[in-house]
């Protein structure tokens, strides 16, 4: 009963008391729920949570996260600067850098970001950047494809 438990975060008692039956062990649910409580293992919603920090852990070899920064020159201009990263690694790759992105500027960076990519090797499933206005609708289709 413990071991399922343990092995099965989002059975709850009721479930295990349900396939302890299917085994052929009687007894009652309010028995496997005495037990479990006895043992310290909360209900199943409390031992099912996923944190946003453990998802990022699991998933984090087919994570990748874009953003743009500003920066200034030595003579005062702003330069705007597409960044990502690698969760997996945390290896930091700054795409290209320009006083004024347009769509197409940002859309081959993605494709050039791509190409890197597959030349290491790297799987990325998921990207999680921001709602930034300088992402065109072309950058997340050429990431998609």
């Amino acid at each position: 009963m413990l071991r399922l438990a343990r092995e099965n975060s989002s059975w709850g008692y009721r479930r295990i008391h349900g396939e302890l039956a299917s085994l052929g062990i009687k007894l009652a649910a309010s028995t496997v729920w005495n037990i479990l409580k006895e043992h310290g293992i909360d209900p199943a919603p409390e031992r099912d949570r996923t944190t946003w920090a453990s998802f990022l852990r699991s998933q984090a070899q087919s994570i990748l996260a874009a953003d743009f920064f500003e920066t200034k020159t030595l003579t005062g201009a702003t330069l705007y600067v597409l960044a990502m990263i690698e969760h997996a690694t945390r290896r930091v790759r700054i795409l290209g850098a320009t006083a004024h992105p347009t769509a197409a500027w940002v859309t081959q960076l993605a494709r050039n970001m791509i190409m890197d990519l597959q030349d290491t090797g790297t799987e990325m499933k998921s990207l999680i950047r921001d709602r930034d206005v300088r992402y065109p609708t072309s950058f997340d289709t050429a990431l998609e494809a």
